[in-house]
């Protein structure tokens, strides 16, 4: 988390959460989502604005992570701007060489797990957290598998979140 982050959250530490503004879609773009958005259905039928911004998307980058529940959340200043998900928390770019990298640029340590859902989905547990392989990195996990690093289980696509403990839509539950 950056130091501005944590000064902001010391100064004003009762700030109110905020749920539904932002969403994390399934090839690892985000989304802002105002309310006139947000009135015309939830996430991902209506998307937004995609943040294009380079330094916006490393700022949120860095301060992006889960809460106890399983809920996503981007540390925005003193706010918390929990994370709607098209599908999972993280999205992973598998490279040629077997690199796993996620969404906001966090090289995996150690893949854990390997599944595949029944829309033909394929899912990487990656230093702790299932995460959706990008569409585009299918040739690459496809290789992993067929080298035996890697061996795809079955999964169903509703029990991935409780399964792996993250919730996608953290405005579900907003009080």
């Amino acid at each position: 988390m950056d130091d501005i982050v944590k000064q902001a959250l010391a100064k004003w530490p009762n700030v109110p959460d905020c749920r539904g503004w932002l969403g994390l879609d399934a090839r690892g773009n985000w989304w802002l989502r105002d309310a006139e958005t947000q009135a015309q259905g939830g996430f991902p039928q209506s998307k937004g604005s995609l943040v294009e911004h380079s330094k916006l998307l490393a700022f949120i980058g860095r301060n992006y992570e889960a809460d106890a529940q399983g809920q996503w959340y981007f540390q925005n200043g003193p706010q918390r701007v929990y994370v709607e998900l098209e599908n999972t928390p993280i999205v992973w770019r598998v490279h040629a060489d077997g690199r796993v990298v996620s969404h906001i640029g966090a090289p995996a340590q150690q893949v854990e797990g390997c599944w595949m859902d029944e829309f033909g989905w394929v899912y990487l547990k990656a230093d702790g957290v299932l995460g959706l392989v990008h569409s585009q990195d299918m040739v690459h996990v496809a290789e992993m598998v067929e080298s035996g690093h890697w061996a795809a289980q079955d999964a169903i696509w509703a029990n991935l979140p409780q399964q792996f403990a993250f919730v996608r839509s953290p405005q579900q539950y907003a009080t």
